[in-house]
C-alpha cells in the first residue's frame, strides 16, 4: 500500500464504497505465488484398514450408499478433499453386497487396493476388479459395483468433484433400481480400445477415455520392461502417465494419472510442479520427503503432495506407485508448471 493509501480521506473513502459492495483492489492482500493451503500428509494402510472393517460392521451399502471413508486433508478440515482440487476416499464392499447404480456429473477413477471377487459396471459394461487395476468411470456415466467373491475388496476413489463444485455444477440422479442393465460383454473395451486399435466408425469426442480398465499387469509389465531397457529419470525412476487411446491425452479432461517404478536403492533428486497429487504405494517400501517432511511408506499407504512442493522418493525395496493430479485441467488451462530435478 503506498504513502497515499493511508490518508484519511482514502480511508474514509474505502469504507464508503464498501457499503456499496465495492472494493479497491490496491487494499488487497491476496498471494501472488504457487501453492495452497493443503499440508503433506500421509495415511497408513494399517490405520485406515482396520477403521473400514469396523465401519462394515456399523453401516450396510443400503444405509450408506457407498461405504467410504473419506481422506480429508489435516490443514483443509471441512472440505471434505484432499487437496483443494481433488477427492480421495478409500471404499469397502463385502461378499454379497451391491453398491446401487447412479450417476454423476463429477468423473471418477477406481484404484484397486486389495482383494478379489468385485466388479464395476460402467454404461452397461462389467469388469472384475483386481489389485493394481486403474478403472476409468466418466461423468454422467450410470455405475455400480457388487462382490460375487469369498473376501472383501477395497478400492481408492479419485473424483473431480471440486471442480463441479465450483462451478456450481454438481448433479447426481438415482438409477431405478440397484443394478443396471448390461448391454455389452465383458472386455468390450479392451478388444475396442486396449491394444493400439480402434473401431473404424469411432470418433474421439476429446473428453474421457472409452477404455474402461487399465490392468496392473500390463502396466507392471511396461515397467519393469523399461526398467531393464531406458535410462532411469533422477526424480521418478521409470514413470509412465495413463492415456486415453482415442486421443493420447490424458483419461479425463481434469485429471491426469501416473504409474512409476523406483528400483531397490533408489534416490530421488527433488522435482516439483503446480499439480496436487496423490500416491498410493502399489508395491515396495521407502520414504519420500514433501516439502521438507519425511514419511516413510508401505503397501497401500496413501500420501498427498501438494502444488510445488519439492517431492524426494528414496525406495529401500523396489517399489511401484499409482498417484493421479489435476494436471490434466492445469495443462488445458495453460498453468501448469513445473521444476524438474537440478533445477531451480
Amino acid at each position: 500500500m503506498s504513502n497515499a493509501a493511508a490518508s484519511p480521506e482514502l480511508a474514509a473513502f474505502s469504507q464508503s464504497i464498501r457499503e456499496r459492495s465495492l472494493n479497491p483492489l490496491w487494499e488487497r492482500n491476496v498471494s501472488q505465488q504457487p501453492g495452497t493451503p493443503c499440508a503433506p500428509h500421509i495415511w497408513r494402510w494399517s490405520d485406515v484398514e482396520p477403521e473400514l472393517l469396523k465401519a462394515c460392521k456399523l453401516i450396510g451399502t443400503k444405509d450408506a450408499d457407498r461405504r467410504v471413508l473419506m481422506l480429508e486433508n489435516p490443514a483443509m478440515k471441512g472440505s471434505s478433499f484432499i487437496a483443494q482440487t481433488i477427492f480421495t476416499g478409500v471404499q469397502i464392499i463385502l461378499p454379497g453386497e451391491v453398491a446401487s447404480a447412479h450417476r454423476h456429473t463429477p468423473n471418477a477413477l477406481r484404484f484397486v487396493m486389495k482383494g478379489e471377487g468385485a466388479y464395476t459396471a460402467v454404461s452397461g459394461e462389467r469388469t472384475m476388479m483386481r489389485p493394481g487395476d486403474f478403472i476409468v468411470t466418466p461423468n454422467w456415466s450410470w455405475h455400480d459395483h457388487g462382490n460375487i467373491g469369498k473376501e472383501p475388496v477395497v478400492w481408492m476413489d479419485g473424483l473431480d468433484s471440486a471442480f463441479t463444485r465450483f462451478f456450481g455444477a454438481t448433479f447426481r440422479e438415482d438409477y431405478p433400481q440397484d443394478t443396471q442393465p448390461l448391454h455389452r460383454g465383458e472386455g468390450d473395451s479392451t478388444a475396442a480400445f486396449g491394444s493400439a486399435l480402434l473401431p473404424v466408425e469411432f470418433k474421439a469426442d476429446g473428453a474421457v477415455s472409452p477404455l474402461l480398465v487399465y490392468p496392473y499387469a500390463r502396466t507392471r509389465q511396461a515397467l519393469t520392461h523399461l526398467q531393464k531397457s531406458a535410462p532411469l529419470h533422477p526424480a521418478h525412476g521409470v514413470k509412465l502417465r495413463y492415456a486415453n487411446p482415442a486421443t493420447g491425452k490424458h483419461p479425463f479432461p481434469t485429471m491426469a494419472a501416473f504409474m512409476q517404478l523406483l528400483p531397490a536403492g533408489f534416490e530421488g533428486k527433488p522435482s516439483r510442479s503446480t499439480e496436487n497429487a496423490v500416491f498410493n504405494v502399489a508395491e515396495g517400501e521407502g520414504s519420500v520427503t514433501i516439502a521438507g517432511q519425511r514419511f516413510e511408506f508401505g503397501p497401500r499407504d496413501i500420501f498427498v503432495a501438494p502444488s510445488w512442493s519439492d517431492v524426494a522418493f528414496k525406495a529401500r525395496r523396489e517399489c511401484v506407485i499409482f498417484s493421479y493430479s489435476d494436471r490434466a485441467a492445469q495443462e488445458a488451462m495453460g498453468f501448469f508448471r513445473e521444476m524438474g530435478a537440478g533445477e531451480g
